[in-house]
């Protein structure tokens, strides 16, 4: 596989989408729709394919691209709009006129509802498509069961209906009608059961599947289980059942959708092309800035060279902030429903497509990747310089029992090991966290002062106001206030902390800038745990090991040197206990444990 299209593999999210694959003539070539789009894109890569025409295939892929979207679901229906656009080459299925089915309420007086897979704009409801058939027909067979409706094609206008044209059919005598045709059910009774059929189709239908759910049951208590497990089968189709696509709309008409999001250098922006309420076409790319544009210059820019280079008439644009295009053009900022729906799916591709622009950065240049991670953490935490050296600071103690703490070093935004240290808290009784931190911050600064060593730009303490008030006190003592940025974390809302300001920072959740704050945290935490718990673990050895009578310190330390832990010492024999401390001692260690395990 080329470096370039193992790049692109490698930093696919693991989210459902569509792919698609082009050529060296940048033309679709395939089109597919995924779970997983990295596990999905990748398997054609790894995978020893046994027909010729998938290893034809994968030979001729020179670029990929991909469009994010919300649910499998949607992933099946663009998939379909796309290759009833493009016809790639390798595709076979979906290529025909046939599209998924919908369900119509039909605009009439006495509406009929019915499965149907062409959209008339004549004033109708349309709701779907359906990416399964038999899900519509489980949905129709619950709304036939709770409802009675018509199923004729008479025209039932109020004049024919007085004058006695029409006569009741065989479905009203099998009471799957109430006969409007002969008005034995007035307008006012059916609309109000159409209103109810309305919210089932969008999903609201809670208490239409506990109904179901009784009969099933009533099924099963007269022992008919072929018709309660028809119903069962029923329930199971109506609870994976997904009302609304974004991906396909009948109230959208052709319109462009339009996002953008930026960083200090680029900014990435999406387009979506949706003619008759479907996606059709996706294209996102990197705008490098020059003069620090804002985003609402770089979008329009964005937007009048895209419509140029897709020769786009549309006559109206969704984006999500007010822009100026011109008379020609309307412009749309959706506040909520499908139209701000299809807006975010766009944002959400531009962001993901930022991500994958990073992810690749990093593989390929990770000086820039840095440097750009180091800019983004000035400017998010309003640091004075690129923070390449960091200190976090954690405490750990049980009751204030065997206090110690840990200092991690993170540079270039990565963990450096070498350089982590321990520190027995030495000066503070009790459980008393302000006073230890107080003492390692001290302790800390004053011999990297003492041995003339680089200094961070920045000293991360894990707590709120009163650990980062205890830091600071050290860092007046030792001159360093102003000299060294200093915050505090909070762990229960993640909330940023700053010396004399009572009011927290609160940093986006999905920012770079604290995910590593969050790491140098919680590595902080671990190595202070990882250090406690093994002093304490060696202090209830060694305090075991004193309670036998007339063994001091250095027998103790002897035999902890050869056999490492208590349990080994109490599980040597008399002659290996003797071989390292003589035969005096061994023997009270080795009568010790023995004397009590006869007990």
């Amino acid at each position: 596989m080329p470096i370039d299209l193992e790049l692109q593999v490698k930093t696919l999210p693991n989210s459902p989408g569509v792919y698609q694959y082009f050529d060296k003539e940048n033309t679709i070539i395939y089109v597919g729709k995924a779970k997983n789009l990295r596990k999905r894109v990748s398997s054609y890569f790894t995978k020893n394919h046994e027909y010729g025409k998938t290893r034809v295939l994968v030979k001729k892929i020179v670029k990929i691209e991909h469009i994010v979207v919300d649910t499998e679901t949607d992933a099946l229906l663009l998939e379909n709009n796309l290759i009833k656009k493009y016809q790639p080459r390798y595709n076979v299925l979906l290529k025909d006129d046939k599209s998924y089915p919908w369900i119509c309420i039909k605009k009439e007086r006495f509406p009929r509802i019915f499965i149907t897979r062409r959209v008339v704009k004549d004033g109708s409801e349309y709701f779907g498509p359906y990416t399964s058939v038999k899900t519509v027909h489980n949905l129709l067979d619950l709304i036939k069961q709770l409802y009675p409706l018509r199923t004729c094609n008479y025209d039932l206008s109020e004049p024919k209906i007085q004058s006695g044209k029409y006569k009741v059919c065989l479905e009203y005598h099998l009471k799957n009608c109430k006969g409007p045709c002969e008005a034995y059910q007035n307008e006012e009774s059916y609309a109000k059961n159409v209103r109810e059929i309305r919210n089932i189709i969008k999903g609201n239908f809670k208490e239409s599947l506990e109904s179901l759910h009784k009969i099933m049951m009533g099924y099963a208590a007269d022992m008919n289980f072929e018709e309660a497990q028809r119903i069962k089968d029923k329930l199971d189709s109506l609870k994976n059942y997904q009302a609304k696509s974004t991906i396909v709309n009948p109230s959208i008409n052709n319109v462009d959708v339009f996002s953008i999001i930026s960083d200090e250098t680029h900014g990435y922006a999406n387009f979506f092309k949706i003619m008759n309420g479907a996606i059709v076409q996706s294209y996102t790319t990197e705008i490098k800035k020059k003069l620090d544009e804002s985003d609402k210059e770089l979008l329009e820019l964005f937007i009048v060279e895209t419509r140029q280079r897709f020769n786009s008439l549309s006559r109206e644009v969704y984006v999500p902030f007010e822009l100026d295009l011109g008379e020609k053009i309307k412009v749309t900022v959706p506040k909520l429903g499908d139209k701000k729906r299809i807006v975010d799916l766009s944002l959400r591709n531009a962001k993901y497509y930022r991500q994958e622009q990073f992810k690749q950065i990093k593989i390929v240049d990770p000086d820039r990747h840095t440097k750009r991670i180091m800019a983004q953490m000035q400017k998010d935490l309003r640091l004075s310089k690129e923070p390449r050296h960091i200190e976090c600071f954690d405490n750990s103690n049980i009751q204030g029992t065997n206090p110690v703490a840990a200092c991690v070093v993170f540079k270039d935004g990565k963990p450096s090991k070498k350089d982590y240290r321990h520190f027995n808290i030495k000066t503070v009784e009790g459980p008393d966290d302000f006073a230890s931190m107080e003492e390692v911050v001290f302790r800390r600064y004053k011999r990297l002062l003492e041995e003339d060593k680089p200094l961070p730009q920045l000293i991360v303490i894990d707590g709120g106001k009163g650990q980062l008030s205890s830091a600071l006190k050290s860092l007046d003592v030792l001159g360093l206030r102003g000299k060294i940025a200093i915050i505090g974390i909070a762990k229960r809302l993640e909330e940023i902390y700053y010396p004399g300001d009572s009011i927290p920072l609160y940093l986006d959740k999905k920012s770079e800038s604290l995910k590593i704050i969050q790491y140098l945290r919680n590595e902080a935490h671990r190595f202070g745990i990882t250090f406690h718990r093994n002093k304490r673990s060696k202090s209830a050895i060694q305090s075991e090991l004193e309670q036998i009578p007339d063994v001091g310190k250095q027998t103790i330390t002897n035999l902890l040197r050869k056999f490492k832990s208590a349990k080994r010492v109490k599980s040597a024999t008399l002659e290996e206990l003797i071989e390292v401390v003589g035969n005096a001692r061994a023997k009270k260690v080795f009568d010790y444990y023995h004397t009590k395990k006869d007990k």
